[in-house]
């Protein structure tokens, strides 16, 4: 039987098989001889040990589209990150460093800006600018007042979403709106989940619908760039892209070079200073790195 791993911990891992429900499974032995490790997110095989129980084996690991590493999850399609406009107010920095994760690992990112309703139209629509210039997409929304919730939700239909940001600015209440017209098995993988010792809290896929899930990423908020040198750092920031080849010398990493286009155009107001602030600081974070590795 196939199904889909939504959530694994302490060796065991619940799949989802659609109409037949939630199997909790242990890996067999091939995988730990061929050193594969299942992922949430990864499509499978069982074999089914007990239809009472709903209890099986992972057989086979199907061929991942990707894996990310933070957070270690495969197949994902894109990834959404939420911060709050007012309350708490939004950490830049932290946001930035999420965007230049999933730049290195090849996913597609939007910005999601939660509480808009807080915050006031003035800022709401600069933050929105900031990152729209960037090349993302930005939703500006209200969990509160249900507002901006119907693009959001358009926005993960038929995608595997990596969902992420700090405490306190609203992804639960998102993530309770995206499931109130959801008419699946959700109970049984409460029950499923909340076993004894299985109520540690790691990644896990939540259904929305046919073809959707959440993948839900706690303790996924202080994030670093790591396995990087800090020449790659300039490819993450997308509005650098089209001024690669401008600068004066070439290899320039847009830090203290002169002639350079970055610097440039962050004079004339073309690239945002948050967004440039931040990259000289990660590109210090990895310079130091760097420095302690050798």
């Amino acid at each position: 039987m196939k199904g889909r791993i939504i959530k694994g911990i302490a060796g065991f891992y619940y799949v989802d098989t659609g109409e037949s429900g939630i199997y909790e499974c242990k890996a067999k032995g091939i995988f730990r001889k061929d050193k594969k490790k299942p992922l949430v997110g990864d499509h499978v095989e069982i074999e089914i040990l007990s239809e009472d129980e709903k209890t099986g084996n992972l057989t086979e690991l199907l061929e991942r589209k990707n894996e990310l590493i933070r957070p270690a999850v495969a197949n994902v399609d894109q990834a959404l990150v939420i911060f709050a406009l007012e309350d708490p107010k939004p950490n830049v920095a932290l946001l930035d460093r999420f965007l230049v994760m999933m730049e290195q690992q090849e996913v597609p990112a939007a910005v999601c800006f939660n509480k808009d309703d807080l915050a006031g139209p003035e800022k709401a629509e600069k933050m929105r600018k900031i990152y729209e210039d960037c090349g993302y997409p930005v939703f500006l929304c209200s969990a509160a007042k249900k507002e901006g919730i119907d693009a959001l939700r358009e926005y993960l239909d038929g995608k595997t979403t990596v969902v992420a940001g700090p405490s306190g600015v609203g992804k639960s209440s998102l993530t309770n709106l995206f499931q109130s017209e959801i008419h699946m098995e959700t109970g049984e993988i409460s029950r499923k989940l909340k076993r004894g010792r299985h109520t540690t809290r790691h990644a896990q896929l939540i259904p929305l619908g046919k073809d959707t899930w959440l993948c839900d990423t706690p303790g996924f908020t202080s994030l670093y760039t790591e396995n990087m040198e800090k020449e790659e750092l300039r490819g993450y920031f997308p509005e650098f892209r089209p001024l690669e080849g401008s600068c004066r010398f070439q290899g320039c990493v847009h830090v203290k070079e002169p002639g350079c286009a970055v610097k440039n155009a962050l004079e004339q107001g073309r690239i945002h200073r948050s967004r440039y602030e931040n990259y000289v600081m990660f590109y210090e974070e990895l310079k130091e790195q760097e420095k302690r590795r050798y």
